[in-house]
């Protein structure tokens, strides 16, 4: 398949390209190109103009910026993955980075991309949503920061406007006691592929005990979404191995799960389980380091 004719322009600072997307209505924003590329070949997204970042100075850079880690826009994902900060503050993100598409998408992709697409199968968002990452949004007009919670709104669809730019995604810096880690079962067998189920965990543990936990799942519904019964059923335990298994147990509670070509709503809840239990195993390990 071949997309539609479109316009093509590559801004030389965001402010340009904020401006282009405030005039233009029909524009779409580009980083890597790995997410909407193939939705113009299916002509699912078919827009006038395509207005390509990709060229903008200094928007791929990973800095300590004291109580958080900051991801510009064009950081690709295998920077996020062999990123020794990530490492030390959000494992979860790391790793998700690191089983993202192939060698060649992680070569061109960016986190950034991943998240603001909002693929349901994608690895990324649920860490992100776990890690309770802030992402910070510019139009000509403002600059507004949106929480995870409120940034995934449903399928391929975020919580930016069409005239804004996602400049930064914030992640805080690990405190004593907390611990991260994600896991999945890719398509293609092991960590290959989309996931079919996976989960991202976040934990804290005070004094031998679990006092906040997070955990998100992806590939099972509509978008990254928080398994809310895990958390509830973790918190106030000792994390021990027959806690973790209990609120694993959970992690469909709430949450519509979605049969598709990989599997029925009932293996999905079934992987979600096994999946938000493997994660918060190696979150609470994570945490101990």
């Amino acid at each position: 398949m071949f997309p539609r004719e479109f316009d093509y322009v590559a801004p030389q600072t965001v402010e340009e390209a904020t401006a282009i997307l405030q005039r233009e209505p029909d524009a779409k924003l580009m980083a890597g190109g790995m997410s909407l590329l193939p939705l113009m070949k299916l002509r699912l997204f078919s827009p006038a103009l395509v207005v390509d970042i990709g060229r903008i100075a200094d928007l791929d850079r990973i800095e300590d910026r004291g109580d958080h880690v900051s991801l510009g826009p064009l950081v690709r994902h295998r920077a996020t993955a062999g990123s020794a900060l990530v490492h030390e503050n959000a494992d979860a993100l790391a790793t998700a980075a690191g089983w993202t598409g192939d060698v060649q998408v992680r070569n061109r992709g960016t986190t950034c991309g991943s998240v603001a697409h909002v693929d349901v199968a994608a690895d990324q968002p649920a860490a992100a949503l776990a890690l309770s990452a802030t992402m910070v949004a510019r139009s000509a007009a403002h600059t507004r920061e949106i929480p995870a919670d409120d940034f995934f709104v449903d399928t391929l669809t975020s919580a930016l406007e069409p005239t804004e730019v996602l400049v930064e995604l914030r992640i805080p810096k690990r405190g004593a006691g907390e611990g991260s880690a994600y896991d999945k079962l890719g398509r293609r067998g092991g960590h290959s592929d989309y996931a079919i189920a996976g989960a991202a965990a976040w934990v804290r543990l005070v004094e031998g005990s679990v006092v906040d936990a997070r955990v998100a799942l992806t590939g099972v519904s509509t978008k990254p979404v928080l398994a809310l019964g895990v958390a509830e059923a973790l918190i106030g335990t000792d994390g021990s191995e027959p806690a973790v298994a209990a609120a694993a147990r959970r992690a469909s509670d709430g949450i519509t799960i979605l049969e598709d070509l990989f599997g029925s709503a009932e293996y999905k809840a079934h992987l979600s389980s096994v999946f938000a239990g493997r994660a918060l195993r190696a979150a609470i390990q994570d945490s101990s380091r």
